[in-house]
Protein backbone atom coordinates (compact mmCIF):
# COMPACT_ATOMS: atom_id res chain seq x y z
CA UNK A 1 0.00 0.00 0.00
CA UNK A 2 0.97 3.73 -1.01
CA UNK A 3 1.58 4.69 2.73
CA UNK A 4 3.50 1.40 3.76
CA UNK A 5 5.42 2.88 1.59
CA UNK A 6 6.01 6.32 2.99
CA UNK A 7 6.90 4.50 6.23
CA UNK A 8 10.06 3.16 4.24
CA UNK A 9 11.46 5.97 2.52
CA UNK A 10 10.87 8.40 5.71
CA UNK A 11 12.37 5.87 8.39
CA UNK A 12 15.70 7.78 9.27
CA UNK A 13 15.99 8.99 12.27
CA UNK A 14 16.32 7.49 16.28
CA UNK A 15 14.93 9.08 19.27
CA UNK A 16 14.76 8.69 22.62
CA UNK A 17 12.37 11.07 25.04
CA UNK A 18 13.41 10.76 28.41
CA UNK A 19 12.51 11.87 31.89
CA UNK A 20 9.93 14.23 32.32
CA UNK A 21 9.43 14.95 35.85
CA UNK A 22 7.05 17.26 36.84
CA UNK A 23 6.54 18.84 40.11
CA UNK A 24 2.33 19.98 40.53
CA UNK A 25 0.96 21.98 43.22
CA UNK A 26 -2.77 21.93 43.65
CA UNK A 27 -5.26 23.25 41.02
CA UNK A 28 -6.61 26.28 43.09
CA UNK A 29 -2.88 27.49 43.32
CA UNK A 30 -2.92 28.04 39.42
CA UNK A 31 -5.38 31.14 38.93
CA UNK A 32 -3.70 34.44 38.74
CA UNK A 33 -4.83 37.80 37.71
CA UNK A 34 -4.16 38.53 33.77
CA UNK A 35 -1.91 36.54 31.76
CA UNK A 36 1.09 34.67 33.43
CA UNK A 37 2.71 33.42 30.33
CA UNK A 38 3.17 36.99 29.75
CA UNK A 39 3.61 38.07 33.05
CA UNK A 40 7.43 37.67 33.09
CA UNK A 41 10.36 40.39 32.64
CA UNK A 42 12.62 39.49 30.94
CA UNK A 43 16.27 38.24 32.65
CA UNK A 44 18.87 40.43 33.31
CA UNK A 45 22.86 39.95 32.32
CA UNK A 46 23.60 38.99 35.57
CA UNK A 47 20.96 36.26 35.45
CA UNK A 48 22.74 34.55 32.61
CA UNK A 49 25.54 33.32 33.44
CA UNK A 50 23.71 31.39 35.95
CA UNK A 51 20.71 30.26 33.36
CA UNK A 52 24.05 28.82 31.38
CA UNK A 53 25.48 26.76 34.27
CA UNK A 54 22.03 25.54 35.46
CA UNK A 55 21.23 24.16 31.85
CA UNK A 56 24.63 22.88 31.83
CA UNK A 57 23.71 21.02 35.08
CA UNK A 58 19.99 19.76 33.78
CA UNK A 59 21.64 18.61 30.88
CA UNK A 60 24.61 16.72 32.85
CA UNK A 61 21.81 14.86 35.08
CA UNK A 62 19.34 14.23 31.66
CA UNK A 63 22.53 12.15 30.22
CA UNK A 64 22.96 10.25 33.59
CA UNK A 65 19.84 9.48 33.94
CA UNK A 66 19.15 7.95 30.30
CA UNK A 67 22.08 5.66 31.14
CA UNK A 68 20.71 4.43 34.66
CA UNK A 69 18.15 1.38 34.95
CA UNK A 70 16.77 0.26 38.52
CA UNK A 71 17.00 1.26 41.06
CA UNK A 72 16.27 4.67 39.55
CA UNK A 73 13.66 3.63 37.27
CA UNK A 74 11.06 1.07 38.09
CA UNK A 75 8.73 -0.33 36.38
CA UNK A 76 4.73 0.36 37.64
CA UNK A 77 2.04 -1.52 39.65
CA UNK A 78 0.49 -2.35 36.59
CA UNK A 79 3.33 -3.39 34.53
CA UNK A 80 2.34 -0.48 31.85
CA UNK A 81 5.30 1.76 32.30
CA UNK A 82 8.39 2.92 34.03
CA UNK A 83 8.31 5.30 36.99
CA UNK A 84 10.92 7.58 38.84
CA UNK A 85 11.89 6.03 42.32
CA UNK A 86 12.07 9.43 43.97
CA UNK A 87 14.03 8.24 46.94
CA UNK A 88 16.89 6.92 44.85
CA UNK A 89 16.70 9.66 42.76
CA UNK A 90 17.33 12.42 45.81
CA UNK A 91 19.75 10.11 46.47
CA UNK A 92 21.51 10.07 43.39
CA UNK A 93 21.23 14.12 42.77
CA UNK A 94 21.31 15.46 46.67
CA UNK A 95 22.35 18.83 45.34
CA UNK A 96 18.85 19.13 44.05
CA UNK A 97 16.34 22.42 45.64
CA UNK A 98 13.16 20.76 46.06
CA UNK A 99 9.90 21.82 45.77
CA UNK A 100 7.92 23.08 49.06
CA UNK A 101 4.28 23.23 50.06
CA UNK A 102 1.51 21.02 48.14
CA UNK A 103 3.55 19.76 45.27
CA UNK A 104 3.36 16.04 44.25
CA UNK A 105 5.87 13.91 42.01
CA UNK A 106 5.39 12.75 38.80
CA UNK A 107 7.45 10.99 37.03
CA UNK A 108 7.86 8.22 34.15
CA UNK A 109 10.27 7.05 30.99
CA UNK A 110 9.02 5.22 27.59
CA UNK A 111 10.42 5.11 24.50
CA UNK A 112 9.10 4.11 20.97
CA UNK A 113 10.01 4.16 17.29
CA UNK A 114 8.88 7.50 15.11
CA UNK A 115 10.00 8.22 11.60
CA UNK A 116 11.16 11.64 11.22
CA UNK A 117 14.35 12.69 10.31
CA UNK A 118 16.57 13.83 13.36
CA UNK A 119 17.15 17.03 12.68
CA UNK A 120 13.93 17.96 11.36
CA UNK A 121 13.08 16.41 15.20
CA UNK A 122 15.15 18.72 16.85
CA UNK A 123 13.62 22.02 15.13
CA UNK A 124 10.33 20.83 15.69
CA UNK A 125 11.90 20.95 19.63
CA UNK A 126 13.24 23.86 19.36
CA UNK A 127 10.59 26.14 17.23
CA UNK A 128 8.21 26.93 19.95
CA UNK A 129 5.14 27.20 16.77
CA UNK A 130 6.50 23.94 15.68
CA UNK A 131 6.29 22.31 18.79
CA UNK A 132 2.05 23.76 19.88
CA UNK A 133 1.30 22.61 16.74
CA UNK A 134 2.82 18.75 16.76
CA UNK A 135 1.76 18.69 20.52
CA UNK A 136 -1.44 20.69 20.31
CA UNK A 137 -3.52 18.07 22.03
CA UNK A 138 -1.23 18.49 25.36
CA UNK A 139 0.38 22.15 24.99
CA UNK A 140 -2.06 24.32 24.86
CA UNK A 141 -0.24 27.62 24.86
CA UNK A 142 3.29 28.09 24.57
CA UNK A 143 5.80 31.00 24.24
CA UNK A 144 9.94 31.59 23.75
CA UNK A 145 10.25 34.79 26.24
CA UNK A 146 14.06 35.08 25.26
CA UNK A 147 16.52 33.36 22.94
CA UNK A 148 20.43 33.40 24.96
CA UNK A 149 21.77 31.51 22.09
CA UNK A 150 20.83 30.36 18.36
CA UNK A 151 23.59 28.09 18.61
CA UNK A 152 26.24 27.17 16.53
CA UNK A 153 27.68 26.18 13.08
CA UNK A 154 23.87 26.77 11.66
CA UNK A 155 22.24 24.53 13.78
CA UNK A 156 20.64 24.12 17.46
CA UNK A 157 23.95 22.85 18.77
CA UNK A 158 23.99 25.24 21.93
CA UNK A 159 21.04 26.86 21.24
CA UNK A 160 19.26 28.11 25.02
CA UNK A 161 15.79 29.60 25.66
CA UNK A 162 13.88 30.93 28.29
CA UNK A 163 9.92 29.26 27.62
CA UNK A 164 6.38 29.61 29.06
CA UNK A 165 4.17 26.91 28.76
CA UNK A 166 0.14 25.83 29.12
CA UNK A 167 0.12 22.28 29.65
CA UNK A 168 -3.57 20.50 29.22
CA UNK A 169 -5.36 17.36 29.22
CA UNK A 170 -8.50 17.64 27.00
CA UNK A 171 -11.25 18.54 28.99
CA UNK A 172 -12.74 21.28 31.22
CA UNK A 173 -12.22 18.92 34.66
CA UNK A 174 -8.65 18.75 34.99
CA UNK A 175 -7.00 22.70 35.77
CA UNK A 176 -3.92 23.21 33.33
CA UNK A 177 -0.48 23.43 34.38
CA UNK A 178 2.42 26.40 33.79
CA UNK A 179 6.02 26.27 33.91
CA UNK A 180 8.44 28.79 33.00
CA UNK A 181 11.67 27.19 32.12
CA UNK A 182 15.07 26.58 30.26
CA UNK A 183 14.93 24.40 27.00
CA UNK A 184 18.85 23.56 25.96
CA UNK A 185 20.30 21.85 23.00
CA UNK A 186 23.38 20.21 22.51
CA UNK A 187 24.82 17.63 19.92
CA UNK A 188 27.47 14.88 21.89
CA UNK A 189 30.63 13.48 21.11
CA UNK A 190 28.91 10.26 19.87
CA UNK A 191 26.50 12.64 17.29
CA UNK A 192 23.72 12.04 19.76
CA UNK A 193 21.18 15.08 20.35
CA UNK A 194 19.54 16.18 23.43
CA UNK A 195 17.03 18.73 24.55
CA UNK A 196 16.40 19.37 28.09
CA UNK A 197 13.77 21.37 30.14
CA UNK A 198 14.83 22.94 33.56
CA UNK A 199 12.66 25.18 35.44
CA UNK A 200 13.45 28.59 36.15
CA UNK A 201 11.23 28.89 39.36
CA UNK A 202 14.31 28.77 41.84
CA UNK A 203 16.58 30.89 40.23
CA UNK A 204 13.83 33.40 39.51
CA UNK A 205 10.61 32.76 41.17
CA UNK A 206 7.49 34.25 39.41
CA UNK A 207 4.06 34.19 41.58
CA UNK A 208 1.89 33.82 38.63
CA UNK A 209 3.15 30.51 37.83
CA UNK A 210 2.77 28.27 40.84
CA UNK A 211 1.15 24.97 38.95
CA UNK A 212 4.10 23.02 37.94
CA UNK A 213 8.13 23.17 38.16
CA UNK A 214 10.22 20.85 35.92
CA UNK A 215 13.18 19.03 36.98
CA UNK A 216 15.57 18.02 34.11
CA UNK A 217 13.29 16.87 31.82
CA UNK A 218 13.70 15.86 27.79
CA UNK A 219 15.10 13.81 24.86
CA UNK A 220 17.89 12.34 23.38
CA UNK A 221 17.98 11.85 19.68
CA UNK A 222 20.13 9.75 17.90
CA UNK A 223 19.95 9.04 14.21
CA UNK A 224 19.86 5.16 13.21
CA UNK A 225 21.63 3.13 10.67
CA UNK A 226 18.56 0.98 10.11
CA UNK A 227 16.67 4.05 9.61
CA UNK A 228 14.24 3.51 12.95
CA UNK A 229 13.73 6.19 15.17
CA UNK A 230 13.51 4.98 18.92
CA UNK A 231 12.09 7.67 21.49
CA UNK A 232 11.71 7.25 25.30
CA UNK A 233 9.68 9.79 27.69
CA UNK A 234 8.58 10.02 31.48
CA UNK A 235 6.45 11.92 33.42
CA UNK A 236 2.56 11.11 35.34
CA UNK A 237 -0.32 9.36 33.59
CA UNK A 238 -2.36 11.92 31.78
CA UNK A 239 0.73 14.13 31.68
CA UNK A 240 2.79 11.36 31.09
CA UNK A 241 5.67 9.84 28.78
CA UNK A 242 3.34 7.83 26.98
CA UNK A 243 0.77 10.75 25.81
CA UNK A 244 4.18 12.42 25.08
CA UNK A 245 5.39 9.57 22.99
CA UNK A 246 2.45 8.35 21.39
CA UNK A 247 1.58 12.01 20.38
CA UNK A 248 4.63 12.15 18.68
CA UNK A 249 4.79 8.72 16.93
CA UNK A 250 1.39 9.48 15.02
CA UNK A 251 2.42 13.08 13.94
CA UNK A 252 5.47 11.71 12.33
CA UNK A 253 2.56 9.42 10.41
CA UNK A 254 0.92 12.30 9.81
CA UNK A 255 3.72 14.39 8.29
CA UNK A 256 4.74 11.11 6.23
CA UNK A 257 0.58 11.13 4.68
CA UNK A 258 1.32 14.78 4.04
CA UNK A 259 5.02 13.75 1.71
CA UNK A 260 3.15 10.73 -0.12
CA UNK A 261 3.97 10.88 -3.62
CA UNK A 262 2.50 7.88 -5.03
CA UNK A 263 -1.44 6.91 -3.19
CA UNK A 264 -2.79 4.17 -4.63
CA UNK A 265 -6.16 4.99 -7.10
CA UNK A 266 -8.45 1.97 -6.32
CA UNK A 267 -10.07 3.24 -3.04
CA UNK A 268 -13.49 5.56 -4.17
CA UNK A 269 -12.59 8.92 -2.41
CA UNK A 270 -9.43 8.89 -1.67
CA UNK A 271 -7.12 12.02 -2.49
CA UNK A 272 -4.51 11.28 -4.16
CA UNK A 273 -3.16 14.62 -5.24
CA UNK A 274 -0.34 15.64 -3.47
CA UNK A 275 -1.34 19.44 -3.11
CA UNK A 276 -5.02 18.72 -2.63
CA UNK A 277 -3.60 16.05 0.38
CA UNK A 278 -0.81 19.00 1.58
CA UNK A 279 -4.00 21.75 1.58
CA UNK A 280 -7.07 19.59 3.11
CA UNK A 281 -4.21 17.97 5.95
CA UNK A 282 -3.04 21.51 6.70
CA UNK A 283 -6.85 22.95 6.55
CA UNK A 284 -7.40 20.03 9.03
CA UNK A 285 -4.64 20.73 11.20
CA UNK A 286 -5.64 24.19 12.13
CA UNK A 287 -8.93 22.77 12.80
CA UNK A 288 -7.65 20.51 15.16
CA UNK A 289 -5.48 23.25 16.88
CA UNK A 290 -8.37 25.31 17.25
CA UNK A 291 -10.02 22.72 18.85
CA UNK A 292 -7.76 21.91 21.61
CA UNK A 293 -7.32 25.47 22.14
CA UNK A 294 -10.95 25.90 23.74
CA UNK A 295 -11.30 22.40 25.43
CA UNK A 296 -9.27 22.66 28.79
CA UNK A 297 -10.30 24.22 31.75
CA UNK A 298 -7.24 27.22 30.45
CA UNK A 299 -6.62 30.29 32.38
CA UNK A 300 -7.59 31.74 29.68
CA UNK A 301 -10.88 30.78 28.76
CA UNK A 302 -14.41 32.30 30.73
CA UNK A 303 -16.14 29.78 28.65
CA UNK A 304 -18.81 32.57 27.76
CA UNK A 305 -19.88 34.15 24.67
CA UNK A 306 -17.02 35.60 22.54
CA UNK A 307 -16.68 37.64 19.12
CA UNK A 308 -15.36 35.89 16.01
CA UNK A 309 -12.00 37.18 15.08
CA UNK A 310 -9.76 36.70 12.41
CA UNK A 311 -9.86 33.98 9.69
CA UNK A 312 -9.79 31.49 12.43
CA UNK A 313 -13.46 31.72 13.24
CA UNK A 314 -16.81 33.02 11.27
CA UNK A 315 -17.12 36.93 12.20
CA UNK A 316 -19.92 37.20 15.18
CA UNK A 317 -20.48 35.93 18.29
CA UNK A 318 -19.62 32.26 19.15
CA UNK A 319 -20.29 30.31 21.72
CA UNK A 320 -18.46 27.92 23.42
CA UNK A 321 -19.34 24.69 25.32
CA UNK A 322 -17.51 21.64 26.69
CA UNK A 323 -18.85 19.03 29.36
CA UNK A 324 -16.86 15.33 30.23
CA UNK A 325 -18.52 12.19 30.92
CA UNK A 326 -17.69 8.44 31.63
CA UNK A 327 -18.97 6.04 29.70
CA UNK A 328 -18.56 2.58 30.58
CA UNK A 329 -17.03 1.73 27.32
CA UNK A 330 -13.60 0.75 26.42
CA UNK A 331 -11.96 3.96 24.51
CA UNK A 332 -11.15 2.14 21.13
CA UNK A 333 -15.01 1.57 20.59
CA UNK A 334 -16.37 5.03 21.49
CA UNK A 335 -14.14 6.07 19.02
CA UNK A 336 -14.89 4.17 16.30
CA UNK A 337 -18.53 4.71 16.89
CA UNK A 338 -17.86 8.50 16.91
CA UNK A 339 -15.79 8.39 13.98
CA UNK A 340 -18.16 6.03 11.32
CA UNK A 341 -20.45 8.12 9.16
CA UNK A 342 -22.78 5.19 9.36
CA UNK A 343 -23.38 5.57 12.91
CA UNK A 344 -23.37 9.66 13.01
CA UNK A 345 -26.90 10.32 12.98
CA UNK A 346 -27.26 8.25 16.34
CA UNK A 347 -25.60 11.54 17.81
CA UNK A 348 -25.33 14.41 15.49
CA UNK A 349 -28.52 16.79 16.76
CA UNK A 350 -27.22 19.45 13.98
CA UNK A 351 -27.19 17.38 10.99
CA UNK A 352 -31.18 16.34 11.29
CA UNK A 353 -31.21 13.21 10.66
CA UNK A 354 -29.14 13.45 7.55
CA UNK A 355 -27.60 10.84 5.68
CA UNK A 356 -23.71 10.69 5.71
CA UNK A 357 -21.48 9.90 2.47
CA UNK A 358 -17.78 10.38 3.18
CA UNK A 359 -16.50 11.79 -0.59
CA UNK A 360 -13.17 12.04 0.28
CA UNK A 361 -10.29 10.41 2.17
CA UNK A 362 -6.79 10.83 3.35
CA UNK A 363 -4.88 8.33 5.59
CA UNK A 364 -3.01 9.70 8.16
CA UNK A 365 -0.76 6.47 9.82
CA UNK A 366 -1.24 2.53 10.09
CA UNK A 367 -4.28 2.59 12.30
CA UNK A 368 -7.22 2.82 9.75
CA UNK A 369 -8.82 5.66 12.30
CA UNK A 370 -6.18 8.19 12.00
CA UNK A 371 -7.76 9.87 8.81
CA UNK A 372 -8.98 13.34 7.02
CA UNK A 373 -12.26 12.89 5.99
CA UNK A 374 -14.53 14.86 3.90
CA UNK A 375 -18.18 14.44 4.59
CA UNK A 376 -21.57 15.12 2.58
CA UNK A 377 -24.39 15.23 4.77
CA UNK A 378 -27.83 14.93 2.61
CA UNK A 379 -30.22 16.11 4.86
CA UNK A 380 -33.73 14.58 5.96
CA UNK A 381 -34.88 18.50 6.25
CA UNK A 382 -35.92 19.34 3.22
CA UNK A 383 -35.49 22.92 4.27
CA UNK A 384 -32.04 22.54 5.35
CA UNK A 385 -29.47 22.34 2.58
CA UNK A 386 -27.21 19.46 2.47
CA UNK A 387 -23.70 20.31 3.99
CA UNK A 388 -20.09 19.47 4.10
CA UNK A 389 -18.22 18.41 7.15
CA UNK A 390 -14.56 18.50 7.39
CA UNK A 391 -13.20 15.81 10.18
CA UNK A 392 -10.35 14.53 11.33
CA UNK A 393 -10.30 11.28 13.60
CA UNK A 394 -6.77 10.40 15.55
CA UNK A 395 -6.26 7.78 18.04
CA UNK A 396 -3.44 6.49 19.81
CA UNK A 397 -3.19 4.34 23.51
CA UNK A 398 -3.19 7.16 25.66
CA UNK A 399 -5.72 9.25 23.74
CA UNK A 400 -8.42 9.80 20.39
CA UNK A 401 -9.79 12.90 18.97
CA UNK A 402 -13.10 13.22 16.18
CA UNK A 403 -13.13 16.65 15.60
CA UNK A 404 -15.08 18.50 12.73
CA UNK A 405 -16.24 21.13 11.23
CA UNK A 406 -19.29 22.57 8.25
CA UNK A 407 -17.40 24.37 5.39
CA UNK A 408 -19.56 25.72 2.56
CA UNK A 409 -18.39 24.17 -0.48
CA UNK A 410 -17.01 27.28 -2.28
CA UNK A 411 -14.51 27.00 0.38
CA UNK A 412 -14.18 23.35 0.53
CA UNK A 413 -13.47 24.12 -4.14
CA UNK A 414 -11.01 26.31 -2.98
CA UNK A 415 -9.29 24.46 -0.85
CA UNK A 416 -8.94 21.27 -2.94
CA UNK A 417 -7.84 23.68 -6.23
CA UNK A 418 -4.33 25.30 -3.99
CA UNK A 419 -6.01 28.45 -2.13
CA UNK A 420 -4.64 28.91 1.20
CA UNK A 421 -6.68 26.92 3.89
CA UNK A 422 -5.39 29.51 6.38
CA UNK A 423 -7.91 31.96 5.04
CA UNK A 424 -11.27 29.84 5.50
CA UNK A 425 -13.09 30.55 8.48
CA UNK A 426 -13.74 27.62 10.44
CA UNK A 427 -15.48 26.26 13.74
CA UNK A 428 -14.46 22.91 15.25
CA UNK A 429 -16.83 21.32 17.25
CA UNK A 430 -16.23 17.25 18.91
CA UNK A 431 -14.95 15.12 21.02
CA UNK A 432 -11.55 13.88 23.19
CA UNK A 433 -11.63 10.31 24.38
CA UNK A 434 -9.40 9.21 27.00
CA UNK A 435 -9.09 6.26 29.16
CA UNK A 436 -10.57 6.39 31.99
CA UNK A 437 -8.48 5.30 34.79
CA UNK A 438 -5.32 3.27 35.52
CA UNK A 439 -5.33 1.22 31.54
CA UNK A 440 -3.94 4.76 30.09
CA UNK A 441 -1.22 2.56 28.40
CA UNK A 442 -4.28 0.19 26.35
CA UNK A 443 -7.23 1.93 25.10
CA UNK A 444 -8.29 -1.18 23.42
CA UNK A 445 -8.27 -4.00 26.06
CA UNK A 446 -11.24 -3.23 28.12
CA UNK A 447 -12.39 -0.57 30.86
CA UNK A 448 -13.86 2.88 30.57
CA UNK A 449 -13.59 6.05 28.72
CA UNK A 450 -13.61 9.69 29.58
CA UNK A 451 -15.43 11.47 26.93
CA UNK A 452 -15.49 15.06 26.78
CA UNK A 453 -17.85 17.02 23.99
CA UNK A 454 -17.59 20.27 22.63
CA UNK A 455 -19.18 22.52 20.59
CA UNK A 456 -18.25 26.05 19.43
CA UNK A 457 -21.31 27.64 17.47
CA UNK A 458 -22.21 30.71 16.49
CA UNK A 459 -24.68 32.67 18.14
CA UNK A 460 -24.91 35.65 15.79
CA UNK A 461 -23.25 36.89 12.69
CA UNK A 462 -23.01 40.15 14.19
CA UNK A 463 -20.24 41.10 16.61
CA UNK A 464 -21.73 43.89 17.72
CA UNK A 465 -25.22 42.03 18.56
CA UNK A 466 -27.04 42.33 22.01
CA UNK A 467 -28.40 38.79 22.90
CA UNK A 468 -29.27 36.93 25.87
CA UNK A 469 -26.60 35.56 27.25
CA UNK A 470 -28.53 33.01 29.65
CA UNK A 471 -30.62 31.82 26.58
CA UNK A 472 -27.93 31.03 24.70
CA UNK A 473 -25.93 28.89 27.13
CA UNK A 474 -29.30 26.91 27.89
CA UNK A 475 -29.46 26.23 24.54
CA UNK A 476 -25.80 25.33 24.44
CA UNK A 477 -26.48 22.87 27.67
CA UNK A 478 -29.59 21.64 25.88
CA UNK A 479 -27.33 20.40 23.17
CA UNK A 480 -24.50 19.02 25.03
CA UNK A 481 -27.06 16.95 27.62
CA UNK A 482 -28.91 15.41 24.64
CA UNK A 483 -25.72 14.60 22.49
CA UNK A 484 -24.76 13.04 25.90
CA UNK A 485 -28.07 10.62 26.02
CA UNK A 486 -28.03 9.85 22.56
CA UNK A 487 -24.18 8.47 22.74
CA UNK A 488 -25.01 6.95 26.22
CA UNK A 489 -28.22 5.40 24.99
CA UNK A 490 -26.19 4.09 21.93
CA UNK A 491 -23.87 2.32 24.35
CA UNK A 492 -27.04 1.04 26.25
CA UNK A 493 -25.43 2.62 29.21
CA UNK A 494 -27.01 4.24 32.46
CA UNK A 495 -28.08 7.89 31.90
CA UNK A 496 -28.39 8.66 35.65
Amino acid sequence: MGFKKVFRICLRAAIFILTMVSYSSMAGEMYGAGDPLRSISASSEADKPMMIELAVAAMDELIRMAQMGEPLWMTSLDGSTTVLNEDEYIRTFPREVRPKGGFKTEASRESAVVIMNHMKLVEILMDVNQWSTVFSGIVSRALTLEVLSTGVAGNYNGALQVMTAEFQVPSPLVPTRESYYLRYCKQHADGTWAVVDVSLDNLRPNPALKSCQRRPSGCLIQEMPNGNSKQLVSSGHAFGAKRWVATLDRQCERLASAMASDIPTGDVGVITNQERRKSVLKWAERMVISFCAGLSASTTHTWTTMSGIGVDEPAGIVLRAAASFCVPVPPKRVFEFLRNEKSRSEWDILSYAGIFQEIGHIANGRDTGNCVSLLLVNSANSSKSNMLILQESCTDPTASFVIYAPVDIVHMKAVLNGSDPDHVPLLPSGFAILPDGAGIGDSSSGGSSLLTVAFQLLIDSDPTAKLSLGSSVTAANDLIDCTVEKIKAAFSCDSA
